[in-house]
């Protein structure tokens, strides 16, 4: 990596520096614990040196020189290379030839690389709507296990990630944490280039709505919309997840939204291969992951989600991606941070530009510039570029066929799309808890012009997205303000699928001049924009929370400025009612895969603690002693 000399900046925001503190006091025996094991695992050295020689000859049989003669030495570092490439999804299909360019670019640096393991990657916005998404946030911890199985040989000095997409993500690094003692690499695919404009797009799906425009031209607006390889151009879980991964210093710096098939995409990827060797023990800078991802790196994606009005998923997914550090995040944290996190950027659904439009305005380099020099940002971090955030102010550039970074943008080329801190767009992030007898939920407000944010109105009940869709077919949600409670939708239900198939609907029942707002147990998509949602309600009804008593016609408040989810029933008559309905029982939660996941459903955690069904260790006691690693 090119060296620059260190700006100085202000101290930490109090707020954020307040919250990381509690965050470390809160984690202190479950992280001490986790770093612990993974300590323990590192100082024995690479595992493949202590496997006995028919298990060590069946890890290179396949290989070619000269990983085989490598691996045969154990003087070379080994790194796994997982991947969630597949042809048939945009953001997947760039990651088909980019193993191969990272093992030359590993061996050239000294080193030997592996293709360890692939992980399942399926699209949200293929299932929207169908059976497939009740598996959707599944996957992020089946992503988690299979990472787990790649690397589980004990070949390996250090590992890249290939992954983009919704759960991908999140669950490649839930999975490589649990190896925490090897370095680790994230690689980003990159965006496709720019076509129909989102808010164009937008209003053609709100026109299929009504019934003014048919299939053959929904079509051919989203298919001008998703038209080449790479990630969605929208500011949804995708480009969040790439967003939170830069600024926690798992990519290397301005690495995240460069288009795929450009000279510069090509040269960065190279310089992966090449700078995790250097991260290795071998190579002098040992930079372990369970160590690079610790309070402040965790803080630090918090800041960069809220100041970008990133995706509503990540207030599950940061939850269980910290909790695999040993690190506890609550949504009370989240919800602190944002009330004191400036709103920097426009992208749709916030505003009209796309990721594109965002990079050419001064990208990531200019945003993290501008959160340090205001105190928004822990700069003192470890990063795989190494140690101090403000390498990811810097720009990279092309230099021939090799990658070097120069100073990057002071000023945003583009103030309708990216601000500095002390111009935002909004005072805080346009995230909030709200809280009430219906339980706690998210909402995002970011995409909520201000007269929408706080409704009162019936309640209008639904136990499927699909009962809601025919009740507006049938204009049965005309000429009346409502809130939609679409319950049954949450983990231990039927998966928590996305219900982003309802917004446009809900859009159009806005635009008429309706108030309306949804209240769900389940979730919105990541790019979820201007109706008020209360996502997340947890307990959900399935487990008998107070949205399986609500019934049509009860009054409820959804109040984002205040931070309110209630109900206007006298509480003696809401406590001493039954479940109005039921939760789907396991025989119609099956096909398309479904039944395979019903043991999922039943350990599933809350949303509020990462809907995961993996749990975390807890710390060592005196019965129960820190866990070796063999």
């Amino acid at each position: 990596m090119s060296t620059s000399s260190r700006p100085v900046h202000p101290g930490v925001h109090p707020v954020v520096a307040e919250v990381t503190e509690r965050i470390a006091r809160r984690s202190a025996a479950t992280r001490s614990a986790y770093l612990a094991r993974i300590d323990a695992a590192a100082d024995k050295g690479p595992a493949r040196g202590r496997l006995a020689c028919a298990n060590l000859a069946h890890g290179f049989a396949a290989s070619e020189e000269p990983v085989k003669t490598g691996l045969r030495s154990g003087r070379k570092p080994n790194v796994a290379i997982v991947s969630s490439y597949n042809d048939m999804l945009s953001a997947h299909q760039p990651f088909r030839d980019v193993p191969e360019v990272l093992k030359k670019s590993v061996v050239r640096a000294g080193g030997l690389a592996q293709f360890a393991g692939g992980v399942p990657a399926m699209c949200d916005g293929i299932t929207q709507g169908r059976a497939g998404m009740e598996l959707s946030l599944f996957s992020r911890d089946l992503i988690a296990m299979s990472t787990a199985v790649a690397l589980s040989h004990d070949m390996f000095d250090a590992a890249m990630m290939l992954g983009v997409c919704d759960k991908i993500v999140p669950g490649l690094l839930i999975g490589a944490l649990s190896f925490g003692h090897l370095p680790t690499v994230f690689v980003p695919a990159g965006p496709m280039t720019s076509g129909l404009p989102n808010g164009e797009k937008a209003r053609v799906r709100q026109l299929y709505a009504e019934g003014k425009v048919g299939r053959e031209e929904l079509l051919e607006a989203e298919s001008q919309s998703y038209h080449s390889k790479g990630t969605c151009t929208f500011y949804g879980t995708a480009n969040s997840n790439q967003m939170l991964m830069e600024v926690m210093g798992l990519h290397l710096p301005d690495a995240t939204f460069v288009n795929p098939g450009t000279p510069l995409r090509a040269a960065l990827d190279r310089a992966a291969g090449e700078r995790i060797v250097a991260i290795t023990h071998a190579g002098g800078e040992p930079t372990p992951v369970g160590h690079l991802v610790d309070e402040k790196a965790i803080v630090n994606a918090c800041v960069a989600l809220l100041a970008t009005g990133g995706s509503t998923n990540h207030t599950m997914h940061l939850v269980a991606m910290a909790a695999a550090a040993g690190i506890t995040l609550t949504w009370d944290d989240l919800s602190d941070l944002s009330a004191a996190v400036p709103l920097l950027t426009r992208i749709y659904p916030n505003g009209t530009a796309d990721i594109n439009h965002f990079a050419a305005a001064g990208g990531t380099p200019f945003l993290v510039h501008t959160l340090l020099k205001h105190g928004y940002l822990h700069d003192d971090v470890l990063t795989v570029s190494g140690r101090g955030l403000w390498r990811h102010t810097r720009e990279a550039r092309l230099d021939g066929d090799a990658v070097v970074w120069e100073e990057g943008p002071k000023s945003s080329l583009d103030t309708s799309v990216l601000r500095p801190a002390d111009d935002p767009f909004a005072p805080d992030g346009g995230l909030r808890m709200l809280s009430g007898r219906l339980g706690r939920a998210v909402v995002k407000t970011s995409a909520v012009a201000p007269e929408h944010r706080v409704v009162t109105a019936p309640a209008m009940v639904f136990d499927d997205q699909a009962d809601f869709l025919a009740a507006f077919a049938e204009g049965r949600l005309d000429g009346c303000d409502l809130v939609a409670v679409v319950r049954y939708q949450g983990p231990a239900a039927n998966g928590m699928p996305e219900l982003h198939k309802l917004m446009p609907a809900l859009g159009v029942l806005q635009d008429r001049g309706q108030k309306v707002a949804i209240v769900t147990d389940g979730r919105m998509s990541g790019a979820s924009g201007k109706v008020p949602a209360a996502i997340h309600v947890t307990p959900e009804a399935a487990l008998g929370g107070p949205l399986a008593r609500v019934r049509d016609g009860d009054l409820v408040t959804v109040d984002a400025a205040t931070g309110v989810l209630e109900v206007d029933v006298p509480d003696a008559d809401f406590d001493r009612r039954e479940a109005t309905s039921r939760a789907p029982h396991d025989v119609e939660w099956a096909g398309t895969g479904r039944e395979l996941f019903s043991g999922f459903r039943a350990i599933v955690g809350t949303a509020e603690t990462g809907a995961s069904v993996i749990r975390p260790l807890p710390a060592p006691t005196e019965e129960a002693p820190l866990v070796q690693h063999v």
